[in-house]
């Protein structure tokens, strides 16, 4: 399976739209690879891990009529799941520790 990233932390979680989780879950599950590709400069080494970036919200009004609801933009996919992230400079593989 193959993917992009908004973001990329220093120990390899990736941010991407809402869903890319789920993927990175069925994939592991089913012994199919997690890629992740992205230009190098979605690298942010000064956020140590995704726990750290603001998951932006949108307006519940999106997906409901009137009722309350969180509408996440993005999710985080941990990167013990991630196979590898590729960019222009090369492909790199876990444990992700020269980000």
């Amino acid at each position: 399976m193959i993917v992009g990233a908004g973001r990329i932390t220093a120990n390899g979680d990736v941010a991407n739209k809402i869903g890319t989780y789920s993927l990175a879950v069925l994939a592991d599950r089913h012994g199919v690879p997690f890629h992740v590709i992205a230009p190098i400069s979605t690298i942010d080494p000064a956020t140590p891990s995704g726990a750290e970036i603001p998951i932006e919200e949108r307006d519940p009004a999106e997906v409901t009529n009137g009722v309350p609801a969180l509408n996440y933009a993005f999710d985080v996919t941990p990167h013990g799941l991630v196979s590898s992230i590729v960019t222009e400079a090369g492909v790199l593989s876990p444990p992700f520790t020269e980000l």
